[in-house]
């Protein structure tokens, strides 16, 4: 294998069943042989990943005495800021140098995971950070349905089996600053 290979979203969304077809059987290989897949199309516009870029940047600039104001105790790092060397590598005493944001989840107050899913923190001194962060996730998991909506016809499923797993799933993302 010389190249990665690579599949367009937009074939999937296709009208043209034969692209929706060969989509589903390209990344269903990809998947079974190689475990991976190079994937244009997706719902994430340049100009989204530029704004989350700088959003993130802008973030971990700021001054470390403002950026541990954002570092909720309690849920062991699940929503809003960790700092350098709360986390490390399995088997090591040693923190890792590195810092990192986690956007998660966006449930309305009144759904069954309210309780359970630990809210977004809102950074006040960014005007646009929770804007674009929530977007993109949002922008992710879009994508991620229809990935696993072409992967389950692969599989002989129902289109829409892994739905119940994504929708107001539990996932979590994650820029990380080194």
């Amino acid at each position: 294998m010389n190249s990665i290979p690579s599949v367009n979203l937009k074939d999937f969304l296709s009208s043209d069943s034969t692209k929706k077809q060969e989509f589903i059987d390209k990344i269903g290989h990809a998947y079974e042989n190689i475990g991976f897949v190079a994937l244009k199309g997706h719902f994430l516009d340049d100009q989204l990943v530029e704004d989350l870029y700088t959003e993130i940047k802008n973030f971990f600039d700021l001054p470390i005495a403002l950026k541990e104001t954002y570092e909720i105790p309690g849920i062991n790092g699940q929503r809003g800021y960790v700092s350098f060397g709360k986390e490390s590598a399995k088997g090591k005493k040693e923190g890792d140098l590195k810092e990192f944001w986690h956007f998660g989840q966006y449930v309305a107050s009144d759904s069954k995971y309210a309780k359970e899913y630990p809210e977004n923190v809102d950074v006040k001194e960014l005007e646009r950070f929770n804007e674009v962060g929530k977007k993109t996730y949002q922008m992710l998991e879009k994508t991620a349905m229809y990935v696993l909506r072409s992967l389950a016809l692969h599989l002989n499923l129902e289109e829409t089996y892994f739905d119940q797993y994504i929708i107001n799933g539990n996932s979590i993302l994650r820029p990380i600053h080194y």
